[in-house]
């Protein structure tokens, strides 16, 4: 096994998420037994369940976030102006309108697949060519260069998002339809990207949700308004997306032994616990030392590069797995897509990132290979649309 000061020499590295969480079960692994979350009874109402979509902020940033997801980004046809702006958006907000409310959409020639919602919301996006195409200058600008990426344009940029989240799949593919139908005479898809959670009832939302690698991902988000509107909403409602698809080496993973993935995360697998402390949600101390004389938390892990002190300047983590199809020799094509909401991309997002591409441990287990930034408008009252305090 890999000694953890090896590890610590040898590293050029970077990463995912964090560790595991607490539970009422426990199965074997290896030579330890792994918590896991005790199931939960579906509650009845899961698929009739709605969220508003009218309210001075957008639906799908702060609210727990359900199972299923779809990332549309579109690319504007040439010619779209300003006033084929407000055409298209006043169409697809009534789009959102209907089918978050188990309403079909107008003209919706499947209206049985609109009936349950299952807590749908449909988020919009605006990226800096809508800016460019409405004659208006732009609050975000791509993302600089970070040396780990190798970003490909199929899973990069977009003028236009909408991001589609729902408890279940077919909800979301048709949503999804309905959308780019309406969309289509004013702009074509760039690229979809669609990824899952675990299903309701599987744990509590209290859980922090694991990504492919079995890492605990969101540990450090904000919680609650207090936390969460400082860091993220303007006081206007809006706010800001970067979208990434972190591709996960799973095989190279799977190598490692599990001390291995703590020393290069920062947390114990099993828990969720800093090396420095005993449960998920102690704060990292990055004072302490271990029994060698070694920091308990490393300089090069992964909590320690992404790690915040200001409250303000935290970001709000609502990432999605995706699990594609495996080449011909069986490798995976699996890995994240990493959606964080912030106020200030350029102020939060850009320093963690940084730090991460700098000296991130784990940057040898995953791979950047799409991003995208977007700005979220307001919300809108009822009879509405999205985007008129932009371009009305």
């Amino acid at each position: 096994m890999t000694s953890r000061r090896r590890l610590l020499a040898g590293a050029a590295v970077a990463g995912l998420g964090a560790a595991a969480g607490a539970g009422a079960v426990t199965v074997a692994a290896g030579d330890r037994d792994t918590p896991v979350p005790a199931a939960l009874d579906t509650t009845p109402d899961t698929g009739t369940a709605t969220v508003a979509f009218h309210g001075p902020r957008q639906a799908g940033v702060s609210e727990d976030p359900p199972a299923h997801a779809a990332f549309v980004a579109f690319t504007l046809a040439a010619g779209v102006d300003r006033r084929a702006l407000a055409r298209m958006l006043r169409l697809l907000s009534d789009d959102g309108r209907r089918l978050t409310q188990g309403r079909p959409a107008l003209g919706d020639t499947d209206a049985t697949l609109a009936v349950l919602p299952a807590r749908l919301t449909v988020t919009f996006g605006f990226g800096p060519g809508l800016y460019r195409a409405a004659g208006l200058p732009s609050p975000v600008a791509d993302l600089p260069a970070f040396r780990i990426d190798r970003l490909e344009r199929r899973w990069s940029g977009g003028d236009l998002l909408l991001q589609i989240c729902a408890d279940d799949p077919l909800t979301v593919a048709h949503t999804q339809r309905m959308l780019i139908k309406d969309a289509r005479p004013f702009a074509a898809i760039r690229w979809v990207q669609q990824g899952f959670r675990r299903s309701p009832g599987v744990q509590a939302p209290s859980y922090t949700q694991r990504n492919v690698l079995g890492q605990l991902d969101g540990t450090a988000n904000p919680r609650g308004a207090a936390e969460i509107d400082p860091a993220v909403w303007h006081p206007d409602g809006s706010t800001t997306l970067v979208v990434r698809r972190v591709r996960a080496e799973i095989e190279k993973w799977d190598m490692l032994a599990v001390s291995d993935k703590e020393n290069a995360v920062g947390r114990r697998l099993e828990s969720g616990a800093p090396l420095s402390g005993h449960q998920e949600r102690d704060e990292p101390d990055f004072t302490a030392l271990d029994d060698s004389g070694l920091p308990a938390m490393p300089d090069f892990a992964h909590v320690t590069r992404a790690h915040v002190t200001d409250p303000a300047l935290k970001i709000l983590r609502r990432p999605y797995n995706y699990d594609g199809v495996p080449d011909a020799a069986g490798r995976p094509d699996a890995g994240l897509i990493f959606a964080a909401y912030q106020r200030d991309i350029a102020r939060q997002y850009v320093p963690i990132q940084q730090r991460l591409a700098d000296k991130d441990l784990l940057n040898e287990w995953i791979t950047p290979i799409g991003s995208a930034v977007f700005a979220i408008p307001p919300g809108c009252a009822d009879g509405g649309w999205i985007g008129e305090q932009v371009l009305a």
